[in-house]
């Protein structure tokens, strides 16, 4: 974001980089300076005109290009020397101009900046301004997989239906199959869908989104392959500003082949290229810092984009609303008042056909350390300084850093087997052909996670999740603690647990966000019950809610990476759980088995207990 234009202060002189910034100056008669021309490698820019001595003498530059911005024409006094204050993001810098009648015209450094004529003026911005309107390409690297088919596509189909798309944009579909534009169309055609409110125009909509879509065929770690995608990308630029957005929809094994290939041979020359790299983000500390280095070898850390959909999802980013813009809540937010915090995952069906890959990851590196570990950060961490990305991420990094390393003694973890329910055999993981026979994978992991910091000191945060359990669900579920001396205990019985007050916060199926309270069941007696003081979605809002990709991909496209995963966030992350994982592989040690559709192994309730909590999904009133 730029700076205040009034705070421009001088810098010096080796910050400043004349192959980015230029400046023109030019006579345009009637004592007036026309000052045209600042370039910023930010994609935000702002300048103002001081003349020396006279701080409170000074004029915006007024119009604004993506990396660029132009000057009007201003008054010139007496004085010979003006300061040009260029904000390009939070980099801010002061170089003298002089004013026309001692300026060169031509190719003169002056203080850094160098000096155009008119016809290399032309030449930086184009002869008209409409020359100049960015363009964004964005290339979907493994476009024939399933998730660019069921995810990417209709997400970016998604934001085009609701005119949240540039008006110029391209969309190339890129993997090592042989594959015409046509093919690619009628692929991705199958899977796209219109929203609910808007069916009317649905075909048209359709037919214009894949006409913008194209596919190049390609070896992932060919520089001269992506040469020609790069030739491909400019014929459908058309000469404009060029952004690139390119998502690596692949194995991790491949990201950093295809960064090389991309940013040698198929970055923007003259605007932004962005890469979303999708997890898993490593397998430990050490694979994930390889992979970090890796990319850094290629991209600056603010053109990674590490995707975590979760992040996405609607009720996880109402987080940070539901307690920061809310009375009622934000003062209970510590150990004060909270006894415990559930972070729930689960999923009523198996691997079915992806235990190859599951299997090299299991439940605890797919769910728990990102997905589940991320929400924690967001509902744990203090109130940031601003809404500003940095400062969102920072306050995470804050909480991953004040939690202890998992310890074995906290960890169940478990592994579904056959079940027959209701006349239907279900198959165990071990019996999915695609896992290997005798895995010691873990498909469920419950864990008790600490903070120590003063907010959170001696809370437990429960962690559990798992496949082929009974229900599908992800939910949040805060348990408050008892009310001190309740004149209503006698109503609850020796249960006190059955008088706490609960909120969940349901992020999938079905989102809903509820308070357990104590009320009173109409009639003459003194009977007590647990309501439910409800926020369904589906009956509050008419409008569907976007799916989590629609977000995020919108939000790479401008530039905010708020939902984003930082560097520092990603190590910290690893350090808590690589010791737990390095000894559970290392001991080979088995995991519970529990039948396929049911409540997981006993050995989470059991952990829970350890900490007098029950856990919330599997209460009668859940």
């Amino acid at each position: 974001m730029p700076l205040p234009l009034s705070s421009a202060v001088p810098l010096p002189r080796k910050t400043l980089d004349s192959s980015l910034s230029l400046a023109l100056s030019l006579f345009a008669g009637g004592g007036e300076m026309a000052l045209s021309v600042a370039k910023c490698p930010s994609s935000s820019a702002a300048a103002r005109l001081v003349p020396d001595h006279s701080p409170l003498r000074w004029s915006t530059l007024l119009r604004p290009f993506p990396r660029t911005v132009l000057a009007g024409s201003v008054a010139v006094p007496s004085s010979k020397n003006w300061n040009l204050g260029v904000a390009c993001k939070q980099e801010v810098g002061t170089v003298p101009v002089s004013s026309p009648k001692e300026a060169p015209s031509k190719n003169v450094e002056i203080g850094g900046l160098l000096g155009l004529s008119s016809e290399e003026y032309r030449d930086v911005i184009g002869p008209n301004s409409s020359e100049r309107e960015p363009t964004v390409s964005i290339t979907v690297v493994g476009a024939s997989g399933d998730l660019a088919k069921k995810k990417i596509f209709p997400a970016l189909f998604a934001l085009y239906y609701e005119d949240c798309l540039p008006k110029h944009f391209t969309i190339f579909g890129y993997a090592r199959s042989k594959m015409t534009d046509a093919e690619l169309r009628t692929m991705v055609s199958k899977t796209l869908t219109c929203r609910i409110d808007k069916r009317e125009n649905c075909n048209e909509k359709m037919e214009q989104f894949l006409q913008r879509c194209f596919y190049h065929s390609g070896q992932y770690e060919s520089e001269e392959n992506f040469a020609d995608l790069d030739k491909e990308l400019k014929e459908h630029e058309g000469g404009r500003l060029s952004n690139r957005l390119f998502y690596l929809s692949i194995p991790p094994n491949i990201f950093i082949d295809v960064v090389k290939s991309a940013s040698k041979s198929a970055s923007s020359k003259n605007g932004w290229t962005r890469v979303i790299v999708e997890k898993p983000f490593g397998r430990d500390s050490e694979s994930s810092a390889a992979l970090t280095r890796g990319l850094k070898q290629y991209l600056d850390e603010d053109q990674i984009f590490r995707i975590d959909h979760y992040l996405g999802k609607e009720l996880v980013e109402n987080l940070s609303i539901l307690r920061f813009s809310n009375l009622v809540f934000e003062p209970l937010w510590s150990r004060q008042y909270i006894r415990n915090v559930q972070l729930i995952f689960s999923e009523d069906f198996g691997t079915e056909g992806r235990g190859g890959y599951f299997d090299n990851y299991g439940i605890i590196r797919d769910i728990m350390q990102n997905h589940l570990l991320q929400i924690l950060a967001l509902f744990a961490m203090e109130t940031p300084v601003s809404l500003d990305a940095e400062d969102i991420r920072s306050e995470k990094v804050k909480v991953l850093r004040s939690m202890k390393p998992l310890q074995l003694e906290n960890v169940v973890i478990g592994q579904y087997k056959s079940h027959t329910k209701g006349g239907v055999a279900y198959p165990g993981y071990t019996d999915d052909k695609t896992v290997p026979k005798g895995s010691l994978t873990p498909t469920f992991a419950a864990a008790a996670l600490f903070i120590d910091n003063a907010r959170w000191d001696g809370v437990p945060f429960l962690m559990k999740a798992g496949k082929a359990l009974e229900t599908r669900r992800t939910e949040i579920r805060v348990q408050f603690r008892h009310v001190p001396g309740n004149l209503y205990k006698r109503s609850f019985g020796t249960d006190l647990d059955r008088a706490t007050n609960e909120l969940v916060i349901r992020v999938q199926p079905d989102e809903a966000i509820y308070l357990k309270i104590n009320n009173k069941i109409p009639g003459l007696g003194m009977r007590l019950d647990r309501s439910n003081l409800n926020l369904l979605y589906a009956s509050r809002y008419s409008k569907e809610i976007p799916d989590a990709y629609e977000r995020l991909l919108l939000d790479a496209i401008e530039g905010e990476r708020r939902l984003f995963i930082r560097s520092d966030e990603l190590d910290a992350a690893w350090e808590l759980f690589t010791p737990l994982l390095k000894e559970l592989e290392e001991k080979k040690i088995a995991p519970e088995l529990y039948p396929y559709g049911s409540c997981g192994p006993a050995g989470a309730h059991y952990l829970a207990a350890n900490y007098n909590v029950r856990w919330g999904d599997t209460a009668s009133d859940a």
